[in-house]
């Protein structure tokens, strides 16, 4: 007897084209929502001066709510981040309403696989 497929909850968020604190500030904004590999003052250790391309990346765990979604909201962006997630496509769903509670999510581009989406994001700022 086949038992039914279980969904897989984790997310990969790589961040890129943004600054260090921006990265932390996106972070911090996941981890009020979800579990994940980084804590939610777990800052990206620096900036770079636009010598080099940058990521970082963090995993969220979407089938374990944080538990913190009263907690003060990070400050805002200084300006556009670009996203990719990629997880199984509940959990992608799960970790955009929740970017989408605090930012304007722009969807730039897709890749369906079997199991798995990938979605390329542009988060911004809610106009005031």
């Amino acid at each position: 007897m086949n038992a039914p497929a279980q969904s897989a909850p984790n997310v990969q968020v790589v961040l890129s084209d943004c600054s260090a604190t921006d990265a932390g500030h996106l972070f911090t904004e996941l981890c009020r929502h979800f579990d994940s590999d980084r804590g939610a003052d777990d800052a990206p250790p620096h900036d770079t001066e636009g010598s080099r391309p940058t990521m970082w990346t963090g995993t969220f765990d979407t089938s374990a709510p944080a538990g913190t979604p009263d907690a003060p909201r990070p400050p805002r962006l200084s300006g556009p981040v670009k996203a990719e997630v990629q997880g199984e496509p509940q959990a992608v769903s799960r970790l955009r309403e929740a970017l989408e509670e605090t930012f304007t999510v722009e969807e730039l581009g897709h890749v369906s696989g079997d199991q798995e989406i990938e979605l390329e994001l542009r988060l911004q700022n809610r106009a005031a």
